[in-house]
């Protein structure tokens, strides 16, 4: 390394020019160059490297480029670890840094790296003219990377070995733990007396838990002499022969006081050679099978009396195969009968060899073929738990037979119960059930044509009776027509809403649906609702938090509301409490499968309850009839629930009547959950400003084959205000549209002959997109009216009408906004 030091040139490096090296460094050099210890000076701040040919192979393909390289580019991969110890060094804050056994990750070959193992030692080299007084560092590294492989080697192989013995001893002791509780019993015997030299707790457990070690084998068991064993082991020791016994007895006794004991035993006699073959014990193995023995022996007899019990059971079974009265057929899989019992004979006529081997089809009814092959397969799959089909008479007749039958392989095992007198009753039964339904039906339209013909017989007579009166009094010149012409419209506005409420109970009155807020709606009719009920009787409302939203008509829903209501009024006519309550509620599948026209799913309930009279347990099955009534003659029309049933099923819900006599009765009205958006709810309908005059400009064109209606209608509308044209048909409505300049309104009835309303609605909006439409009906069927519920824009009126209501119906119909 001296003459590669001589020979550098030393001016590019951060010690300079070698003539201007301080006398401090080149002493420090030659100490370094003179060592035979690995040896590096690290001089400056840039600890520049200069180290001795000791040092060489610590560099590996580092040198000679290292030579004169700051120790942080030389050492770059390690710098970060021993960087410290030169800064503790410079910087005076210690004399010498000494780490034994320094670990340091290394790249001194380009193609590799390793883990190397230093002894390192650093101690500063004094210089009067650097900073502190120290002008580098002597680095002593001895590599003891070897050394230290060496001594993990040898940890290893001890601990290697410590764990061989560890395992060796768990091994012996696993061994020791095997045999003493092995399931069967063991023991060793030594010498030609037999000498115990082990015995497991299974051996110990046979013979009483008497102490045997280190005792002979005819000293420790005296009550086996004369049973054989002890030859038997003289016989093994003496020729190595082992010996297998099966089921010997053996006379133990198995207590220091106990009587000897007849056990029985599976055992084996194997001789025990020295590493010479010579046989110097014999290792006794066997089990305890006394309780098999018993098992053995009770099954057996068990068996023999199964046998008895089978042959008596077969002959039994060939009694009923001969004796029933039912079909017994085997099929197999391809449905060919393989055996029929006599049954088939008495039942069919047909003897077991002229059944045997033909298809089972050959003999069923021809329209009940492609339903027996499908049973065959379903009894061959699942079983059949029954099943009907015809079988032919040997004379060509058909016979009704009831099957059941399953698999068993590749056979199908059927039994057939002969029904065919249960079939002619059952047929005469379902005709005499539907005589009895047609006459109930009757019954019922006999009771609902008579309840409407003694209402409409009533309201007509208030008409006809009144009108009579006026016209006497017109003939006569005498006053108080207006009065009895009043009376005749009172009449007349009942007869009008007897029709509705029968529509209702249909379910034809039509819905104008919209999303409703339950508990505004509710909140909005409080006051309504006190005015009705009266002083006497308190009104409590229960609303629940977070309450769905229903698509329901709320003119209907407050109708139904306040229907309730005053029933509970009626009920309660000393005072009480009506309580309106409103929830969420879930109709789970169980619950829709019990009741009728129920689909499960998300509702919102509103329950009406009052502490009332109650209704009969008789009468709640027919409070939903009409003109059905459980109040006094002259205080119901019976309408009032039909009504609500009608709407709720026309608006997809469900309607529940719970009631105790003298408890009260509670009215749950389930209606389905809408998901439209809350700001589309309404709460209530309310009232609107009074409708404003007509535009003497404003055309209408009236069309109603009815003449009187039609007379009727345009006197009302030009008393209104309006330009009235009239058509008595949708063809010539047409014609009279094409010939005015204008018409701003269509108002026509919706069923007429020939072309409907609503065709004449479609036709005339072709020609004019804008013409307002509003229809007038008594029945709406399903011209605009779909599932109960109003076509999409569609106005109607329905008849009879006041002519209020019709000015008001005009004027929302007018004062809407643009169609487009």
């Amino acid at each position: 390394m001296r003459i590669l030091v001589d020979a550098k040139d030393w001016s590019a490096t951060p010690l300079g020019a070698r003539e201007a090296w301080s006398q401090s460094l080149k002493m420090a050099v030659d100490i370094v160059l003179a060592s035979g210890f690995p040896m590096a000076l690290r001089w400056g701040p840039e600890f520049a490297l200069i180290y001795n040919d000791a040092y060489r192979p610590i560099l590996g393909d580092k040198h000679p480029w290292a030579l004169g390289l700051p120790a942080s580019v030389a050492w770059a991969e390690v710098w970060p670890q021993i960087e410290p110890f030169h800064l503790a060094i410079m910087s005076g804050a210690s004399e010498a840094v000494f780490a034994d056994d320094t670990l340091l990750r290394i790249q001194r070959f380009q193609d590799r790296w390793e883990d190397a193992h230093f002894t390192l030692g650093y101690s500063p080299v004094p210089d009067p003219a650097a900073p502190r007084g120290i002008g580098g560092i002597f680095v002593t590294a001895v590599e003891i990377t070897e050394r230290i492989k060496a001594e993990r080697e040898l940890q290893d192989a001890q601990r290697a070995l410590r764990e061989a013995n560890e395992a060796l001893e768990a091994e012996r002791a696993f061994l020791r733990d095997l045999f003493q509780h092995a399931p069967s019993f063991m023991a060793v015997l030594r010498g030609p007396e037999h000498r115990f030299e082990l015995a497991n707790d299974a051996y110990t457990q046979l013979i009483g838990h008497r102490a045997v070690v280190g005792k002979a084998v005819r000293e420790a068991l005296p009550e086996v002499e004369g049973q054989g064993f002890f030859e038997l082991l003289d016989n093994v020791f003496a020729t190595g022969d082992p010996y297998v016994g099966r089921r010997v007895p053996a006379s133990l006794q198995r207590g220091a006081k106990s009587a000897v004991e007849l056990r029985y035993i599976d055992f084996v006699y194997q001789p025990i050679r020295s590493s010479s073959g010579e046989i110097v014990g014999i290792f006794v193995d066997g089990f305890d099978i006394t309780e098999r023995v018993a098992a053995e022996d009770a099954l057996q007899q068990f068996n023999e009396t199964l046998e008895l019990q089978v042959e008596a059971r077969t002959r039994e079974r060939d009694r009923l195969w001969r004796n029933t009265q039912d079909l017994i057929a085997v099929v197999d899989a391809q449905g060919v009968l393989t055996a029929a019992n006599p049954a088939w004979t008495e039942i069919l006529g047909w003897s077991e060899s002229e059944v045997v081997g033909r298809h089972h089809l050959d003999l069923n009814h021809p329209d009940d073929a492609p339903r027996s092959a499908e049973a065959l397969d379903r009894a061959i799959s699942e079983g059949l738990p029954a099943y009907e089909s015809r079988i032919r008479h040997k004379d060509g007749s058909y016979r009704w037979i009831s099957w059941v039958a399953s698999a068993e392989g590749d056979l199908v095992y059927a039994s057939g119960r002969h029904i065919t007198a249960e079939k002619a009753a059952a047929g005469e039964l379902a005709l005499a059930q539907e005589a009895l339904r047609q006459s109930q039906k009757m019954e019922a339209i006999g009771h609902l044509t008579g309840g409407i013909a003694h209402d409409f017989n009533n309201m007509l007579a208030i008409v006809i009776g009144n009108l009579d009166i006026a016209q006497r009094h017109l003939v006569r010149g005498g006053s108080g027509v207006e009065r009895h012409l009043n009376h005749a419209r009172e009449g007349a506005t009942r007869a009008s809403t007897l029709t509705q409420r029968l529509l209702a109970f249909s379910r034809q009155s039509p819905l104008s649906p919209s999303v409703v807020a339950l508990n505004a709606l509710v909140a909005s009719m409080s006051e309504l609702l006190r005015r009705t009920l009266g002083e006497r009787i308190a009104l409590e409302t229960v609303l629940a938090g977070g309450l769905w939203l229903t698509h329901v008509d709320p003119n209907q829903l407050e109708s139904a509301i306040l229907n309730l209501a005053v029933n509970a009024r009626d009920a309660m006519p000393d005072g009480g409490k009506l309580t309106i309550e409103t929830a969420n509620a879930h109709l789970d599948e169980r619950y829709a499968a019990r009741e009728v026209g129920v689909a499960p799913g998300q509702y919102v309930m509103i329950a009406v309850s009052d502490v009332g009279t109650g209704i009969p347990p008789e009468a709640i099955s027919k409070v939903f009839d009409p003109f059905f009534t459980t109040k006094p003659v002259g205080k119901g029309t019976g309408l009032g629930l039909s009504m609500l049933y009608g709407f709720v099923k026309q608006s997809g819900g469900h309607v529940k009547i719970y009631s105790e006599r003298g408890q009260g009765t509670t009215v749950k009205i389930y209606l389905p959950r809408t998901f439209a958006a809350a700001e589309d709810a309404l709460a209530s309908t309310t009232e609107g400003d009074p409708p404003r005059a007509a535009f003497q400009s404003e055309v209408i064109l009236v069309v109603e084959d009815d003449e009187a209606v039609r007379l009727m209608s345009s006197e009302a509308l030009r008393e209104l205000g309006y330009t009235v044209h009239v058509a008595a048909s949708g063809e010539e409505a047409v014609n009279r549209f094409d010939a005015l300049p204008r018409v701003d309104l269509l108002f026509t009835d919706v069923v007429m002959a020939g072309m409907s309303g609503r065709q004449l609605a479609d036709t005339l909006r072709g020609r004019n997109p804008d013409l307002r439409v509003l229809y007038t009906t008594g029945y709406t069927r399903n011209a605009i009216v779909h599932n109960g519920v109003l076509d999409p824009g569609v106005d109607i009126l329905p008849k009879p009408f006041a002519v209020e209501e019709l000015a008001m119906k005009l004027r929302e119909v007018l004062d809407a906004p643009p169609l487009r």
